[in-house]
């Protein structure tokens, strides 16, 4: 592993890189501390946009990860959100899954270098991100259009029934299954995470949708996870010296600001709106790695695409990549203005009253 790490290139950081990479941390931050999936969809792609190797974007998000999960998670532990139980059992299985995917990395880019991994991020972005990301949007919508409350999905409240030993009750989410319906979900997470640091694609979906936590406490449990998974993650990328950490530093300083910030508004909008998010996001991001994919695979001399039109599909992904971090910040600060704004006009009316 050494020999590959000198091999990789880390880019140079201009004040315009420096400034785009705060923001693209402090939207992440922001999506992560609402929605609990460690923002790694934009903060991956929005890396590899810069020009940043995918071996080497994952590694440094991976390692900014753990110190913005910690804050994250006890700021909505204080909420009463966090199911500490089910995040330290989901995150057994997780780190298993995390050794598991650093070693496909590793071999990908042995066998095809860096254009083969730069590939393979973006191919599983594309393909996670419109599969998990559709399905959460539809199910986001369907649940706004009745009372805007989760409900258990079938398929958990199947596994529920069935009382295969050891039986586990998590007390914050309500749920009592067994642990073997939990590991492949923590599995799922970690190999994801560690191989295109996306494991909230998994974890998040996979305590709704299999487990039968809300999404309130899916997207505060799954911060547990992250911190558990991205500090082991780290000590393993950092041995193959692929952790850039000046990007590390800089989309962790943006990213603490905007943990913060999203972990806030989940106490002011309907559980149904996080899923909105996280679908939104997902597809316009899956748009964006899309284009850029007909470069990775022109470098690999699958196809053969012109100079020309690979710096427009280039352009275009970056700017699409800009909008869905846009897009992810007006609709949860949107959400919470509005909702703030109703809080306050209910306590001047309920004043009145009293009055």
């Amino acid at each position: 592993m050494q020999d590959m790490a000198t091999n990789i290139q880390f880019i140079d950081l201009t004040v315009l890189n420096i400034a785009f990479l705060f923001v693209v941390g402090f939207i992440g931050g922001l999506v992560s501390g609402f929605i609990g999936s460690g923002g790694a969809f934009v903060l991956t792609p929005g890396m590899m946009s810069l020009g940043v190797p995918g071996t080497v974007a994952v590694a440094s998000n991976m390692c900014h990860k753990f110190p913005k999960a910690m804050v994250g998670a006890y700021k909505r532990w204080k909420y009463g959100q966090v199911d500490i139980k089910l995040g330290l059992v989901m995150a057994a299985s997780a780190g298993i899954g995390v050794w598991v995917g650093i070693k496909i990395q590793e071999w990908i880019l042995a066998q095809w270098g860096q254009s083969g991994s730069n590939l393979y991020v973006s191919v599983s972005f594309v393909v996670i991100l419109v599969v998990v990301g559709g399905y959460v949007f539809y199910d986001a919508m369907k649940t706004g259009k009745g009372d805007g409350e989760d409900k258990p999905s079938p398929l958990a409240l199947w596994l529920q029934s069935i009382n295969l030993p050891p039986m586990i009750h998590f007390k914050t989410a309500n749920v009592r299954i067994s642990m073997w319906f939990t590991i492949p979900v923590g599995f799922a997470t970690g190999m994801l995470a560690a191989t295109i640091a996306v494991g909230g694609f998994i974890g998040v979906p996979g305590m709704i949708y299999v487990v039968g936590a809300g999404g309130l406490v899916a997207s505060a449990t799954e911060l547990v996870i992250a911190f558990v998974m991205g500090f082991f993650g780290t000590i393993k990328w950092a041995m193959a010296g692929m952790v850039d950490i000046r990007l590390t530093l800089i989309i962790l300083a943006g990213s603490l600001l905007g943990v913060q910030l999203g972990a806030i508004g989940t106490t002011y909008v309907k559980e149904h709106m996080i899923k909105i998010v996280m679908g939104s996001i997902m597809l316009i991001v899956a748009v964006s790695r899309g284009l850029a994919v007909p470069q990775y695979l022109t470098e690999l001399k699958i196809i053969s695409v012109g100079e020309t039109t690979l710096k427009v599909l280039g352009t275009t992904s970056f700017l699409i990549m800009c909008g869905a971090l846009l897009f992810g910040a007006i609709i949860i600060l949107g959400a919470m203005w509005k909702a703030k704004r109703a809080e306050t006009a209910a306590k001047k009316a309920a004043e009145f009253a009293i009055v």
